[in-house]
């Protein structure tokens, strides 16, 4: 089968398309014919740092990235009775851990997986994967209706998907973008928006119940000023708080704490009923060939992809 494997860590120059020999599946695996693929900010951050990638996987090298896969079951393993072969199936396969979704045929646990609705196409479902699994995690457990509700970058890929299913828990939602994606944004049902090239949003919003954080740094210590004495912030780009925003949390009463999403097929489900439900719609932003997966990795580098990045096979 076709790979493309990371050679070593760095350009895109390093992702090399190879022949390889199709995965032996577990009992407790299937076979998938891989159809989409979506890329994170995750496959390139752990492409471009070798601390980041020996975490996901060890020693092994040289490496085949990608967690967020669509596709058909071609073989079922002997303890799999949820799954047959023909099925469409979508998820977020072994995360953290080596993925190895960037290949013509993946072997994936099936407690990862859930069926693609009739109405749903491959590219929407890899779309519908690492992103919306963050953003329901973050969000399912932690708000309710009514609660203001804080997102920022509301337009990429989790936080498009975090303002409509905070929207489909009944939450007052406002979100920060740039100028130009406002009306993106308030497609998704967003209630307020704000720019935050001409706005500070520390000035213009409080007494939120929940942020979500896609940033840390100074906008997570300006995120504790505008929660409300006993509310929460879930900050997902890294574990590592500022002494200055655990004590300024600690002052104000706000928990802080971080999330790192796992793959998790009951979840997968909830995602699977929100796409049949027309309660979750994913925006891919652009679509690569599976040839041209260094352009893919490039766009969503830039920094100005709205909504998700899609490969094809």
């Amino acid at each position: 089968m076709k790979a493309i494997v990371l050679e070593k860590t760095g350009g895109v120059e390093n992702l090399i398309t190879k022949n390889i020999e199709s995965p032996v599946i577990k009992e407790n695996e299937v076979l998938i014919e891989v159809k989409a693929i979506s890329i994170n900010p995750v496959d390139y951050k752990v492409r471009t740092n070798e601390n980041a990638l020996k975490n996901i996987y060890g020693e092994q090298q040289p490496t085949i990235l990608g967690w967020d896969i669509s596709g058909i079951i071609t073989h079922v393993g002997d303890k799999v009775n949820n799954f047959e072969k023909g099925d469409r199936v979508f998820g977020m396969i072994n995360f953290p851990g080596a993925g190895n979704g960037y290949s013509e045929f993946v072997a994936a646990p099936a407690d990862h997986l859930a069926k693609i609705p009739e109405n749903i196409s491959f590219e929407a479902a890899a779309a519908t994967t690492l992103a919306a699994l963050t953003a329901l995690q973050v969000l399912e457990s932690r708000i309710k209706k009514d609660d203001r509700v804080l997102i920022h970058a509301g337009s990429g890929g989790v936080g498009h998907f975090a303002v409509q299913i905070a929207k489909s828990l009944g939450a007052y939602v406002i979100t920060t973008s740039s100028a130009k994606n406002k009306d993106f944004i308030m497609s998704l049902g967003a209630d307020e928006h704000i720019d935050y090239k001409t706005q500070a949003f520390q000035d213009v919003v409080s007494n939120i119940d929940f942020v979500f954080d896609m940033f840390n740094g100074e906008t997570l210590l300006k995120s504790v000023n505008v929660v409300r004495n006993g509310g929460t912030i879930i900050s997902i780009p890294s574990s590592g708080f500022s002494e200055e925003v655990i004590d300024l949390a600690k002052k104000r009463n706000v928990d802080i704490s971080f999330l790192m999403v796992q793959s998790n097929g009951n979840d997968m489900n909830t995602l699977k009923k929100l796409l049949e439900n027309g309660v979750l719609q994913p925006h891919i932003s652009k679509t690569f060939s599976f040839d041209d997966i260094d352009k893919a990795h490039q766009h969503l580098e830039s920094g100005r992809t709205v909504g998700k990045v899609v490969v094809t096979l």
